[in-house]
């Protein structure tokens, strides 16, 4: 009978360290955001998520939709008004892996940007120089795609002008 009522002791103190460690494992983003360099055109998403358990690794995936707008500069830092400008839109994405550590938090970044989608058979007439006016990404979704879980702040078009001429630049 004290074998017994031992054995079921520790069984039930099994059952709930068991059940803890399930409730302490519960992801969820708790902040994320996204950002576009006026310099490079790169989209950078930042995110924290909680809840993974320690040292997990989980992995990410960011994708988005990428428009460049590039033009022809002539040496006076001009765009002339010609036809000498080219819209190129083309998925990106990006994937990474990351440690929970022994917090079961990760707060990363994941990056995407310029080219793709590169300016293709456009080209700039002598004289002109072809640059990267501007970018802009929509359909920006961050997965975790360990959890089957997208972070619900990242919404909306993200762009920037990369280029300042003096007239004309035509941006998507």
């Amino acid at each position: 009978m004290k074998r017994f009522t031992m054995m079921t002791i520790c069984l039930f103190v099994l059952a709930c360290l068991a059940a803890t460690t399930a409730w302490a494992t519960s992801p969820h983003f708790v902040n994320d955001s996204a950002s576009v360099s006026g310099t490079t055109g790169f989209l950078t998403v930042s995110w924290k998520e909680a809840g993974l358990g320690n040292n997990q690794n989980i992995d990410y995936t960011l994708s988005a939709t990428e428009t460049a707008g590039y033009d022809c500069i002539n040496g006076g830092g001009n765009h002339p008004s010609a036809t000498n400008k080219a819209t190129v839109t083309g998925a990106v994405s990006a994937s990474g892996q990351f440690n929970s550590g022994n917090n079961g938090q990760i707060t990363e970044s994941l990056t995407v940007g310029n080219p793709p989608p590169g300016p293709g058979n456009f080209s700039c007439p002598s004289g002109q120089t072809l640059v990267l006016g501007c970018v802009s990404y929509t359909d920006v979704s961050l997965e975790d795609t360990t959890n089957s879980l997208f972070a619900p702040g990242i919404s909306g078009t993200f762009s920037a002008t990369l280029i300042s001429v003096k007239k004309g630049a035509t941006c998507p």
